[in-house]
């Protein structure tokens, strides 16, 4: 094992910044009372000021009002409360349809599974190959039944952005409720709601450098929505439960340090890792749109080679990255995108995502490219697939 490790997988957690956690301290051993106007003392108090004031600054960046947001655990918790909690209101008021794509992320797509065993119709819209829906598509598959459109911002694996202004627009034209996930282009694009004619709004902070187990809910004025989970009435008696206020207020820090400029360096990076090894590397495939997609994001196939031969030789020169392989999926099977997107079992199994954070550089970038370029050739050598293939490529 190499002593340097240099970490890609950015869009599965992110390293914690320095100055979220002074942010947080305070509130584990200062002022760790339970956030509270309700009883006489000062320290429940001011609990619940400094929760009032975090709800503000994450509220306002989103352009919503601070009773529009709520406090979750993160982007799990967020859709599920959508979900299920727009299912609950209207489900027995308007009708039990519900409309989604095929690569929505899991806390969306277990929700509508868990919803079609209770009697929910849901409708899974297909892709292209870049890993869009098409409006005419969705159009058309809303009925007079359909209360919930969900559709993810951007994808987690292939990162291909949606177009949600017009989403939002198809939904509002249907009079149906637009929930969307935005875990991972929340402060990396433009998410206003004051534009964005979405109703329901998931967001964490884990993927910004933030404490995990911490996310937010953003929920239109009027949206109906019923109380999923049973317990006491906190943050406006939708999410019961005791606030989690330290990792509240290293949320809204994380969200201050998010810059512009940063967010372009990732891009940067991003076009640059793409540039080389579709250039350096043969037989390879861009997964998601080139252009249209996170800035901090590349999912690439290699094909002939199992993704979870590259991701473990990769570990072993100090990289880490993930990979939609099978062999690395607890259900055992492949990407759900990539086979969304039109891909095969091949396909799916050699592709590997690298996303880039902050404490990433484009020294890394341009190291890992050229260790890829060694891996790949060692292993296509080794592959009874990889053998038969580039034989015949040849």
């Amino acid at each position: 094992m190499f002593g340097k490790r240099v970490y890609f997988d950015n869009s599965a957690a992110t390293r914690m910044d320095e100055r979220v956690l002074e942010a947080m301290k305070p509130y584990f051993f200062e002022n760790y009372a339970v956030a509270t106007s309700e009883f006489a003392y000062s320290e429940g108090i001011d609990a619940r000021e400094a929760l009032d004031k975090v709800r503000n600054v994450l509220a306002t960046f989103l352009g919503a009002n601070a009773d529009e947001f709520i406090f979750t655990s993160g982007n799990t918790e967020s859709s599920n409360i959508s979900l299920k909690g727009v299912a609950l209101a209207l489900g027995k008021k308007k009708g039990t349809h519900i409309i989604t794509s095929r690569i929505e992320d899991f806390p969306v797509i277990h929700s509508t599974r868990a919803l079609e065993k209770q009697g929910f119709q849901i409708t899974y819209l297909k892709v292209d190959d870049d890993g869009f829906i098409d409006l005419d598509q969705l159009r058309d598959a809303i009925t007079d039944k359909t209360i919930l459109v969900s559709i993810q911002h951007a994808n987690q694996e292939i990162g291909t952005i949606q177009d949600i202004q017009k989403i939002g627009h198809i939904c509002r034209e249907k009079n149906v409720l637009f929930h969307t996930d935005a875990t991972h282009t929340f402060t990396r694009l433009p998410l206003d709601v004051r534009k964005i004619p979405v109703d329901l709004i998931a967001v964490s902070a884990h993927t910004i450098h933030g404490p995990k187990g911490i996310g937010g809910l953003y929920i239109r004025k009027g949206t109906p929505i019923t109380k999923w989970m049973d317990g006491g009435f906190q943050e406006f008696d939708i999410r019961p439960g005791l606030e989690n206020i330290p990792g509240a207020v290293g949320f809204a820090k994380a969200v201050e340090l998010v810059t512009s400029e940063e967010t372009q360096r990732l891009q940067t990076m991003r076009d640059r890792i793409i540039e080389r090894v579709l250039a350096e590397i043969p037989n390879t495939t861009l997964n998601g749109h080139r252009w249209k997609r996170l800035p901090q994001n590349v999912n690439i196939t290699f094909h002939f080679v199992e993704g979870e031969s590259i991701t473990l030789h990769l570990d072993m020169h100090g990289y880490a990255v993930s990979t939609g392989s099978a062999c690395f999926s607890r259900s055992l099977e492949s990407s759900h995108v990539i086979m969304g997107i039109g891909g095969d079992h091949e396909r799916a199994h050699g592709s590997i995502r690298f996303t880039f954070g902050r404490y990433n550089t484009m020294n890394e970038v341009d190291e890992i490219v050229g260790i890829l370029a060694e891996i790949i050739k060692e292993l296509r050598k080794i592959s009874p697939l990889g053998k038969e293939k580039m034989e015949d490529t040849k």
